[in-house]
């Protein structure tokens, strides 16, 4: 199973209670921008050190599981989810993040953390579609 969640419009008490319920072990995030001021109580590294200290829960970061600059930013400025759909495929093509993803998914109950509250539009499902075609069997499920 590959866990998914955006931290936006949650309290830290309940993104917590989140995780916990669903029993994760490791949060993956996949943010370009996770030190940014922005993030707020899921700044790193306060939020790795959080996670880890405070609830026994592993973080991670996967940089090659984010989008670039360049990217994030033109579907910031033009709004076309199936273009940045397309192109983020087209970026995880081009990076061949196999090895990495293979070793994720052997890993136990993981979590991908990004910012959107839900993932339709967010670059977490298609991530998460990506490892889960990497290995027959494995589920997705959005928290």
């Amino acid at each position: 199973m590959i866990y998914t969640i955006g931290f936006t419009k949650k309290n830290l008490k309940d993104f917590i209670d989140v995780l916990r319920d669903a029993e994760v072990r490791a949060v993956i995030d996949v943010r370009l921008r996770n030190t940014s001021q922005l993030a707020g109580w899921s700044k790193y590294p306060d939020f790795a050190f959080l996670l880890e200290e405070g609830f026994h829960i592993r973080y991670e970061h996967h940089a090659e599981f984010a989008p670039t600059s360049e990217l994030l930013d033109a579907y910031k400025n033009n709004g076309d989810w199936q273009w940045y759909e397309s192109e983020f495929r087209r970026l995880l093509i081009t990076r061949n993040p196999e090895a990495e993803g293979r070793a994720l998914i052997a890993s136990d109950r993981i979590c991908l953390l990004c910012a959107e509250p839900t993932p339709d539009r967010c670059h977490r499902r298609l991530v998460a579609d990506y490892l889960a075609g990497l290995a027959p069997g494995v589920e997705v499920k959005h928290l």
